[in-house]
């Protein structure tokens, strides 16, 4: 008998769109139950910053090399998970993790909105505040006050997405009376982030909790008790749904996170979608899935 978590996803970066969407369909039907799509703009162009997991243990999957090389294939992930939305019944699809700062939070919102109706109530808007300073200053965004727009930007999805005429006046933003939807459209808010300022913000504004980088177990307990803490002593409800990347694909490697108590994993899509072909890699991913235990028979179809 296994103790699997109760859902597995999967965590994709660096590979065309089209091919996301080959991926999504495949995932759909062998049953894996999210795909979460990372993303940035822009590679800027000889950068020097480094990820906030580096060196931490968690950067473990892309300690190879740079997050942002030029051979590195960036999309538009509400534009490609649209389309992914398209051609799927039964798989979530998420941001993971969409940089909320970089926009305007009405684009955000109207772009959102309208991915939520495609997806049928699929969609999760994972976010994150950034961390990559000269990709803010490609796109003129001041680096400094990314955690105040971020922040701001949230209430203001939130007042956009309840539906009808909305204004907010705060330190970044001045919106005066709009309406991005005249219905209410739920759109769960997953912030990313291991930090403890970033453990904070999303126990106090998430709906969820997506980590950044690649934790160990060990260290995936920990921050989920830090935020299990933090709701704690801002009196929310502990149901808080924690979504894991793990390290590796062994059935007896998820089995562990099962007994944790981690009823939602993610797995690293470049470790199951392999092959020379689309038929290879659409076999690797069902026979992965088969491991895992899945059956897409169980998962109930949203449209």
């Amino acid at each position: 008998m296994t103790t699997r978590p109760a859902r597995i996803g999967l965590s994709v970066y660096d590979l065309p769109a089209r091919e996301i969407v080959d991926l999504a369909v495949a995932a759909d039907e062998a049953g894996f139950d999210t795909l979460w799509l990372g993303e940035h703009v822009v590679l800027p162009t000889g950068y020097a910053t480094e990820h906030p997991t580096a060196g931490t243990g968690s950067d473990q999957h892309h300690h190879h090399g740079p997050i942002v090389a030029p051979d590195t294939e960036l999309v538009d992930p509400l534009v490609t998970l649209g389309a992914a939305a398209a051609a799927t019944d039964r798989l979530r699809l998420a941001t993971g993790i969409y940089i909320l700062p970089l926009r305007h939070p009405l684009a955000t919102a109207r772009a959102a909105c309208t991915l939520q109706e495609i997806a049928g109530g699929r969609f999760l808007l994972g976010v994150g505040s950034g961390w990559l300073a000269e990709e803010f200053a490609a796109l003129d965004v001041p680096f400094r006050k990314r955690v105040a727009r971020f922040e701001e930007s949230i209430g203001v999805l939130r007042q956009a997405c309840q539906g009808g005429s909305f204004e907010h006046h705060g330190r970044c933003f001045d919106i005066d009376p709009v309406q991005v939807t005249a219905r209410p459209t739920s759109i769960p808010l997953v912030l990313g982030g291991n930090t403890r300022r970033a453990l904070a913000r999303a126990a106090r504004f998430g709906d969820a909790w997506f980590s950044s980088g690649t934790p160990s177990l060990d260290e995936a307990v920990r921050l989920r008790g830090e935020l299990q803490r933090q709701r704690d002593d801002a009196g929310l409800s502990p149901t808080f749904p924690c979504y894991v990347r793990v390290e590796g694909s062994d059935p007896v490697v998820l089995d562990a996170y099962g007994r944790a108590g981690f009823d939602d994993v993610v797995v690293w899509a470049d470790q199951l979608w392999r092959g020379d072909s689309l038929a290879d890699k659409r076999a690797a991913l069902a026979r992965a899935a088969a491991a895992f235990g899945l059956d897409a028979a169980l998962t109930p179809r949203w449209r």
